[in-house]
């Protein structure tokens, strides 16, 4: 196994044990929850195959899953995340494309590209998430006052993880 996939697997590891001992008891006013789990998935390389991204991100969620004894819920919003993210780096591919070994990282792709990168993912993954849980569409307003809250206390602590811990290899564009 590579240096890069070791680390890839540490993190992995991190991130679960962070939600499943820590981050799962920090709700603010029973509205706000932060899924950390989600940064492993946001923090991949780049060019990453699909199939493989899409086994991770269910690997993640259904880890997750049991953990919580959440029948799947995690697992397919992992693997939404997973399915719509090269869609997102698509839209959002910079002027002289990615490199290939670029990761994501605030430092590298610049403040506006990894706020706009993480904000989709995380909203989306959310929104499955708790409509999931919810199973339906009624409560609607609440739910969606969950997802707005959520989606800002994770992106928060994502990126205070990606100040904290990811070095800038590259000048940000």
């Amino acid at each position: 196994m590579s240096k890069l996939g070791i680390s890839h697997l540490f993190q992995f590891f991190i991130f679960v044990a962070l939600q499943i001992f820590l981050f799962q008891y920090l709700v603010l006013f029973n509205t706000a929850f932060c899924f950390i789990y989600v940064a492993f998935l946001l923090f991949l390389p780049i060019q990453l195959p699909p199939v493989i991204l899409m086994l991770m991100g269910f690997t993640t969620g259904i880890t997750i899953d049991t953990f919580f004894d959440t029948a799947g819920i995690h697992a397919g919003a992992c693997v939404l995340l997973t399915y719509i993210r090269p869609y997102v780096l698509r839209f959002l591919t910079p002027r002289d494309d990615y490199d290939a070994n670029d990761s994501v990282n605030v430092n590298l792709m610049g403040w506006r590209w990894f706020i706009t990168y993480a904000l989709i993912l995380i909203v989306l993954h959310h929104l499955l998430l708790f409509f999931l849980e919810l199973g339906g569409i009624k409560l609607v307003g609440f739910t969606l006052l969950k997802v707005l809250a959520s989606s800002l206390f994770t992106f928060t602590v994502v990126v205070i993880l990606q100040l904290l811990f990811f070095s800038a290899r590259r000048v940000a564009r």
